[in-house]
């Protein structure tokens, strides 16, 4: 089963050099990488064959087919992941389509794992495939009480089988992160099933949402990805403490990491400046 390599659980990109398509066009170059991975993932997925190794080798894939092209990730905390005993619901951000191609097989090498995904994730042409092998929870992002029943039955009966849970409790993805649109659904599924939490803050808009196909967008291989997988909680009482935990985590994460990227923008501006 395909799994990156880290070194005291960092996963740092190895920059290479760029082909020619790759430094003009990074986006028709990715996106033509990408199309065919999807393609080859969902053919298996529709017979039957798609496995768990596969799920990885795709995931794989398009993490290899984005740094390809210049874009660099940096993954941390994946003991967190490592250590557990046994399954986790794991709260995140969401920003765009990279981490649902990303996380499986940063997750699934280590533990079983799936996702709560919207229905329209079920019925896109091809993806579909491939979503629906791996036993997903679909919400519809328009009825609460409904999407909270299934992701409450349909959680809990995943994760007694060992089956780790991803959650982005965002009410749409985006490159901001606005906490009052951040619900405690998954809390609330960790509390039900008496598992821990693990919290992750992400920053992925080197792939950006598009303006009349969200799932393509800009491809921007000057921005880092980073994934930050932070310590496991368990919930106690209503889990209120738990959730602004989560929400504090992931917000100082994104801050330092903005802060990061404000630092490096003024000193490359700089050097340009000097070498004029």
């Amino acid at each position: 089963m395909d799994q990156l390599q880290y070194t005291e659980s960092l996963y740092r990109t190895k920059p290479k050099p760029l082909g020619l398509l790759a430094k003009l066009l990074p986006g028709l170059s990715f996106y033509a990488k990408f199309v065919n991975v999807i393609y080859q993932g969902g053919r298996k997925a529709k017979q039957g064959q798609y496995s768990d190794a596969d799920w990885c080798h795709s995931s794989m894939n398009i993490i290899r087919a984005l740094e390809s092209v210049g874009v660099c990730f940096e993954i941390s905390g994946i003991q967190h992941i490592e250590q557990l005993e046994g399954p986790c619901v794991v709260i995140s951000n969401h920003m765009s389509m990279l981490e649902t191609g990303a996380l499986p097989v940063l997750i699934q090498p280590i533990r079983d794992v799936t996702f709560v995904v919207k229905q329209s994730l079920l019925d896109y042409p091809v993806f579909k495939y491939i979503m629906r092998s791996r036993d997903p929870i679909a919400v519809t992002r328009t009825n609460p009480r409904q999407d909270l029943k299934a992701v409450l039955e349909g959680g809990v009966d995943r994760l007694q089988r060992g089956i780790s849970i991803v959650v982005f409790p965002q009410t749409t993805r985006t490159a901001s992160f606005d906490p009052a649109q951040f619900n405690s659904i998954g809390v609330k599924l960790a509390q039900r099933a008496q598992v821990p939490i693990v919290p992750l803050a992400l920053l992925s808009d080197a792939w950006g949402n598009g303006r009349f196909f969200k799932d393509f967008g800009k491809i921007d291989r000057s921005k880092t990805v980073r994934f930050a997988f932070g310590e496991p909680m368990q919930v106690q009482g209503r889990g209120t403490k738990e959730h602004q935990a989560i929400i504090d985590y992931i917000t100082g994460m994104l801050e330092t990491w903005q802060q990061e990227r404000q630092d490096e923008e003024k000193c490359l501006k700089c050097s340009k400046v000097g070498s004029a």
